[in-house]
């Protein structure tokens, strides 16, 4: 892998970028001590799509009244 000192990779970053996408990876270098390897981005992984859960969770008829009295009772001070 090729090896580039940080202040020319500052300087030619554009030219290198574009190398690295096309599959040329390179490693920035301070001082003669490598510090990040630069290699192309793969989207493998794919994202989960909206929706995947459906049909395997329920939410009750009541879910927007659930724990009203409770609720209730605690800023009225009877609990």
């Amino acid at each position: 892998m090729k090896e580039i000192n940080i202040h020319a990779a500052k300087t030619h970053l554009s030219a290198l970028v574009e190398k690295a996408a096309a599959g040329e990876p390179f490693v920035i270098a301070k001082a003669g001590r490598p510090l990040v390897a630069v290699i192309p981005y793969t989207a493998d992984v794919q994202s989960p799509r909206v929706g995947f859960l459906k049909g395997n969770i329920s939410i009750p008829a009541d879910f927007d009244h659930m724990g009203n009295e409770e609720i209730s009772g605690m800023f009225e001070g009877e609990r």
